[in-house]
């Protein structure tokens, strides 16, 4: 096997690599975005709202845990937007090194 294509499959790994560590962080994005859209539907059925800062929990008002849990999300779907950008880019990347690896080989 030639030393380019070699290097084409190892990079090749590293991009699977990549992709599947951004596919645990968007796993964990999705998570927080799920937790998230469960507290403010909860917010809507309580009278009283309490906060958790270190160890202990404090009473806050409504508005305000409202406010805060949608910036948090609107974070978080940001973030989810740009990994799946990202995301895309390296299938894409690692869809043509694989192409021309496979053109490669059946040429050998």
């Amino acid at each position: 096997m030639k030393q380019e294509t070699q290097e084409k499959i190892t990079q090749l790994q590293n991009l699977e690599q990549n992709i599947n560590t951004l596919i645990a962080q968007k796993q964990q994005f999705q998570s927080q975005n799920m937790e998230i859209d469960n507290a403010l539907s909860q917010i809507d059925d309580t009278e009283k709202v309490f906060r958790i800062i270190g160890n202990i929990m404090v009473a806050s008002s409504k508005e305000n845990v409202k406010k805060d849990l949608n910036e948090k999300k609107e974070l978080v779907e940001l973030r989810l937007k740009t990994i799946e950008k990202q995301e895309d880019k390296l299938r894409s990347k690692a869809g043509d090194i694989q192409s021309e690896v496979m053109k490669e080989m059946k040429k050998e």
